[in-house]
């Protein structure tokens, strides 16, 4: 086929068309095994505008994560969810869609079910995607956003699984996926309320059997700063900006920079609560009231194993690494 302007299209014609491809609407879907999550970005050149996100309490991983199964409550509410997000995809006309579903389809025997079941209900074609390529685009996602300054390490708290990515500036060194996810725990675990020193030595055991390489990597590099991509620590940062009275928005920040005193407390707070002191907390949505517990358990474990005082929150995560990948 000739690429040559054609006659009757006119050189006005070729400029719309390559303004189409330059200011091109882009849909991104993040299956989490808590939350799903939409974002829709328009890029103009090398600008990047979003247009639309949310997020919507799916719990995909509930009741029997363990068990490697998506129960029927929940298989349901997935395909509600993506049928809502195909409409909204429509309604600001997406050019192109990436939907990555990570571990809780993953590993469920009736993954591939769920993911048959959405392409045929909601015409939503989804990539579950491997741990490793997971912790790419979350080190990429995190990346966008400037955070990573120094020797790090990455740590991504899902549901299903956690991702630890060592980095520094310039590369990505090393990166795995685990499947200790705040549901996993919380479901195996997590039968105190508060939680008690039996269920929190169980985890510790959990975690520390499964982690054996991440502290031999981080005693070899020896990173200087912990960074949370999302998810728990934006919830830490909401309780640490609330105890502050500060004037921060995370909705509208990449970067957060804890004081290390500030989230110490408020681990210490949120170990040491019950589930009703922790759902009255300014701070903690719903989804997140227990999780949140699990999730003070690992970070602290790893600040500690890994001999790190500095945390900061990149807001950036796997979803605009995927972001990154369309553009």
């Amino acid at each position: 086929m000739d690429s040559r302007t054609t006659a009757h299209e006119g050189p006005q014609a070729s400029l719309s068309k390559k303004n189409k491809i330059k200011n091109m609407r882009v849909a991104v879907i993040d299956l989490g095994t808590n939350t799903f999550h939409l974002l829709i970005a328009e890029t103009a050149e090398k600008e990047l505008k979003i247009l639309y996100k949310t997020n919507v309490p799916v719990k995909l991983g509930e009741g029997r994560i363990n068990d490697n199964i998506i129960i029927a409550t929940a298989f349901e509410r997935g395909i509600n969810c993506l049928r809502d997000f195909s409409n909204t995809i429509a309604k600001y006309q997406g050019h192109k869609i990436r939907a990555t579903a990570t571990s809780a389809v993953r590993s469920a025997e009736n993954g591939n079910d769920f993911v048959d079941a959405v392409k045929e209900q909601t015409g939503i074609t989804i990539e579950t995607i491997s741990g490793d390529a997971e912790a790419a685009l979350i080190y990429e996602g995190v990346k966008l956003s400037g955070a990573i300054t120094d020797l790090s390490l990455i740590m991504d708290i899902g549901g299903g699984s956690v991702e630890f990515i060592l980095c520094d500036a310039e590369k990505l060194i090393w990166k795995k996926s685990y499947n200790i996810g705040a549901a996993r725990l919380m479901q195996q675990f997590f039968k105190s309320d508060p939680i008690n020193d039996g269920d929190k030595n169980a985890i510790l055991f959990h975690i520390q059997n499964q982690l054996t390489d991440l502290f031999e990597i981080c005693e070899k590099h020896q990173p200087k700063v912990l960074i949370g991509s999302a998810g728990a620590f934006e919830t830490y940062a909401e309780l640490v900006i609330r105890k502050n009275n500060l004037k921060t928005d995370i909705n509208n920040t990449k970067i957060f920079e804890f004081n290390f005193d500030d989230y110490v407390e408020i681990a210490g707070k949120l170990l040491n609560s019950t589930h009703k002191e922790r759902s009255e907390m300014p701070g903690i949505i719903p989804l997140r009231v227990d999780m949140i517990v699990i999730a003070a358990l690992i970070t602290n474990y790893v600040l500690g194993r890994a001999k790190i005082n500095q945390l900061t929150l990149s807001t950036y995560d796997l979803k605009m690494g995927v972001l990154a990948s369309l553009i």
